[in-house]
């Protein structure tokens, strides 16, 4: 008999696994594929997110891994250049961008050296119930079928997640899919953290490790037959098409790994527990990853539930009413965030450039834009009284 059950282990599995170890309960963490092994991922961290590693005491596990910090940023709209960093996040100054590769490893290895018991290669068919309870999951490991008991089943399995399908998870929100996006790895870029938009294009530079930078683009979703069927041409083109400069910074680059690229970014909420069983990361809520955020969202759910949870873990009736906190903190942590990614995955840039123009040349204004980027200040905070003077509204 398990405390928690903790389906996925990648960046909201496996810190929920670590977390609830820590607090001193028995924990099996299941994954259905053998570690370490790539995912479709921005890989970029915000520095709140950031701050989590720094307080799991992994962070400097993460930088000795080679991927660079990244304290400083660029974002640009059509002629409208901003460059700063956001403020601190608990007194980290930089974003990261590991490889997801390398970072599931060592959340994992973390979870696993915290107490947590890990079987890789195990894919959860079943979730078991007593009445309208979740008491456990029915999973098959090679050609071994397997039953393991548990208080609390959580689900970290992503975006079509398993776990929400066989607990009936509703979905409480849902908004339309907005973008489609495509990207690789590049060496020979000399670039820090850069963002480009024009109208209905966006490009992307993400140092990560080994030298390399991750290049993405996004396009409009009713663009995703057409970008498809030459994925690659596409690709360039709408890179080089937001301005003559990036063309220039790639000139001499070499893409070093295939072309990624996904035209199914979902964007929903889904109930966030019930009896027996929750939901954290991409399982419970995904959105468009044009600003980065999933990852950092994972983290703070992760510690959301747990910290909702407790040291009730074994009194039902009061994990029945932690269960329901975490849903409702859940989402007041993230709603801003979704709101703000749907209205810059509509790739209608020119919205803001009044206020970047009017802030072009004020850097304390410029750290609060960045600011709200990353997730440090609401983004409902941006727009102080002089600034709104500024700007004319």
């Amino acid at each position: 008999m398990y405390d928690v059950i903790v389906v996925g282990a990648r960046a909201a599995g496996s810190p929920t696994a670590m977390l609830f170890a820590r607090a001193g309960y028995r924990v099996l963490l299941l994954d259905r594929i053998r570690h370490p092994r790539d995912t479709l991922s921005t890989l970029y961290i915000h520095q709140p997110g950031v701050a989590h590693l720094n307080r799991w005491g992994v962070l400097d596990t993460v930088a000795a891994t080679g991927c660079p910090p990244l304290d400083h940023a660029r974002h640009q709209v059509k002629d409208v250049v901003l460059e700063g960093c956001s403020w601190p996040a608990d007194g980290v100054t930089a974003a990261y961008a590991p490889r997801r590769y390398l970072l599931d490893r060592i959340l994992t290895d973390e979870a696993v050296a915290s107490g947590a018991e890990f079987r890789e290669q195990s894919t959860v068919d079943e979730l078991v119930f007593e009445e309208d309870r979740v008491v456990g999951v029915r999973y098959r490991s090679g050609r071994r079928q397997f039953e393991e008991r548990a208080r609390l089943v959580v689900g970290a399995d992503g975006m079509r997640s398993k776990v929400a399908e066989l607990a009936g998870a509703r979905t409480e929100l849902e908004d339309p899919i907005l973008t489609c996006a495509y990207y690789s790895f590049w060496s020979g870029i000399d670039t820090g953290f850069e963002v480009y938009e024009s109208t209905r294009k966006w490009a992307g530079f993400v140092p990560t490790n080994d030298g390399l930078t991750l290049v993405g683009t996004y396009f409009p979703m009713a663009d995703y037959d057409r970008v498809r069927a030459d994925a690659r041409t596409a690709y360039l083109e709408n890179i080089f098409a937001i301005t003559p400069v990036l063309a220039d910074r790639m000139a001499g680059a070499t893409q070093e790994d295939r072309l990624f690229g996904t035209g199914d970014q979902r964007n929903f909420f889904r109930q966030a527990a019930g009896p027996g069983w929750a939901l954290v990361g991409d399982a419970g809520h995904h959105k468009d990853s044009l600003t980065g955020k999933g990852i950092t969202d994972a983290f703070r759910q992760a510690t959301a539930l747990v910290e909702s949870v407790g040291d009730g873990l074994r009194d039902e009736p009061r994990l029945d009413k932690s269960l329901r906190r975490y849903g409702e903190r859940r989402d007041d942590l993230v709603m801003d965030g979704y709101r703000d990614t749907l209205a810059a995955a509509e790739l209608r840039p020119g919205r803001r450039l009044p206020l970047m123009r009017a802030i072009v040349d004020d850097s304390q204004m410029t750290a609060r834009f960045f600011s709200t980027i990353s997730g440090v200040l609401p983004s409902n905070e941006l727009m102080t009284p002089e600034l709104r003077e500024r700007v004319g509204v």
